[in-house]
């Protein structure tokens, strides 16, 4: 058993219980063991003077690609968790697009033992929802939750049945578990390489409309509405989407959302002139799209920010706009870019992005952590908001390089990461 561990004078923000306050937290025996002004030092503790930094729940991740089996050129099980902690996530959600895909009891099974092999960040299984994500046959739940998957999802393969949708929905709620979908009508995006707009006419590109997500948004809250169950949306990107989120909410339906932090950090401009960085899927929006995301951050109609981090080769990002492949890494930069683009940007407090980053997730999702309860699981970030760091790429924990904000400086530097009581990154 570890050491307890002993956070002095740290600020500690915990939306689950209200928290934010600066004081000590003591960590023991892998679990929050007390938080007060008046904690003692237990015999061998580490004691870590925390003045200046935020001490909060560790962050969680309901959305990463971590390639491992079959694309480990890309990124591994072991290097996705490394840099996940590097960047204060203590739990993260492997989408199950692999190759082969995770359809099946045994591959669930491959993911988490890898996981856990690594000992870095927790690594929580997703299942397909159809059999190698060929959206004609549904997967068998039951055996990849036993195995240890927390939820399905086809993502990257658009479920584009709704009767299998509805299927999905209804065998998903026998045992509890959202189904995360990737919103898109194939026929509308087909050939697409970046949002329907302007900028796309000017390049030359052929463009996906927001419509394409949209209709995709609306059928999954009716079908959330007929079955009763829980439809988590994957990476929101337009204004109205948006709308029908919150529509659905009103009306008391089971209906969760995630935003990516490119999505309310980037527009369609960034793609410049072909800049593959800015090529991800769904496309990078306009500015107006961009608002409506951080106003639902803001006000709860979006749940959750989730990285959908997205590992490619240099030599892959390297190919023409129209032939790169989607997506950017996140694990490490998301906490910063919230600071920076959210809370210093006046759009939501601290203890607001700290609920969309750690408490909702988990407990949207049924994960442990989210919080910092005494008798918890000790999972926890710390972190200086005041410090600054320069987005290295050459000394980034991903094996991935392909990132928008690559030379960047921004705010928040992480301390500690704790996993189960135990430190598993440090600066």
């Amino acid at each position: 058993m570890n050491a307890p561990l002993l956070f002095r004078d740290g600020r500690i923000v915990d939306p689950s219980q209200g928290l934010d306050e600066v004081s000590h937290l003591l960590i023991q025996d892998g679990k929050v063991a007390a938080i007060g002004r008046d904690v003692g030092v237990p015999d061998g503790a580490e004691v870590i003077d925390a003045t200046g930094w935020v001490i909060a729940p560790g962050l969680i991740d309901v959305h990463v690609h971590l390639r491992e089996p079959g694309q480990e050129d890309r990124e591994t099980i072991a290097t996705g968790a490394a840099s996940a902690v590097a960047g204060g996530i203590t739990g993260i959600c492997a989408m199950p697009n692999t190759d082969p895909v995770i359809d099946n009891q045994s591959a669930v099974g491959f993911v988490k033992a890898r996981g856990e092999a690594a000992g870095l960040a927790r690594v929580y299984p997703i299942g397909c929802i159809s059999v190698g994500q060929r959206g004609d046959q549904l997967a068998e739940f039951g055996e990849m939750v036993a195995a240890g998957a927390v939820a399905v999802s086809d993502d990257g393969h658009p479920v584009m049945s709704s009767q299998l949708m509805r299927t999905a929905l209804e065998y998903a709620r026998t045992f509890g578990i959202p189904v995360a979908d990737h919103c898109e009508d194939m026929p509308l995006a087909v050939g697409g390489a970046m949002h329907e707009g302007i900028v796309a006419t000017r390049l030359g590109l052929k463009g996906i409309p927001s419509a394409a997500e949209e209709i995709q948004v609306a059928r999954d809250c009716i079908l959330a509405g007929l079955t009763g169950g829980h439809i988590h949306l994957c990476h929101m990107s337009t204004r109205g989407s948006v709308d029908l989120i919150r529509r659905a909410k009103e009306q008391g339906l089971s209906v969760t959302a995630e935003a990516a932090p490119h999505h309310y950090t980037l527009t369609h401009e960034r793609v410049g002139d072909y800049d593959t960085n800015a090529k991800m899927n769904p496309p990078l929006r306009e500015a107006e799209d961009r608002e409506a995301i951080r106003a639902a951050l803001a006000d709860g109609t979006i749940d959750c920010i989730a990285t959908d981090h997205a590992p490619h080769t240099y030599d892959a990002k390297e190919r023409e706009f129209d032939d790169a492949p989607n997506g950017i890494i996140g694990l490490e930069t998301a906490l910063s870019l919230g600071l920076r683009e959210l809370v210093q940007g006046g759009v939501l407090s601290l203890s607001t992005l700290i609920e969309r980053m750690s408490c909702a997730p988990a407990r949207l999702w049924h994960l442990p952590g989210g919080t910092l309860r005494p008798g918890t699981v000790a999972d926890v970030v710390a972190f200086d908001p005041a410090a600054e760091w320069t987005v290295d790429i050459s000394r980034l924990c991903s094996r991935s390089r392909n990132t928008p904000w690559g030379g960047e400086t921004m705010p928040g530097v992480v301390r500690r990461t704790v996993v189960g009581g135990r430190v598993v990154y440090s600066t």
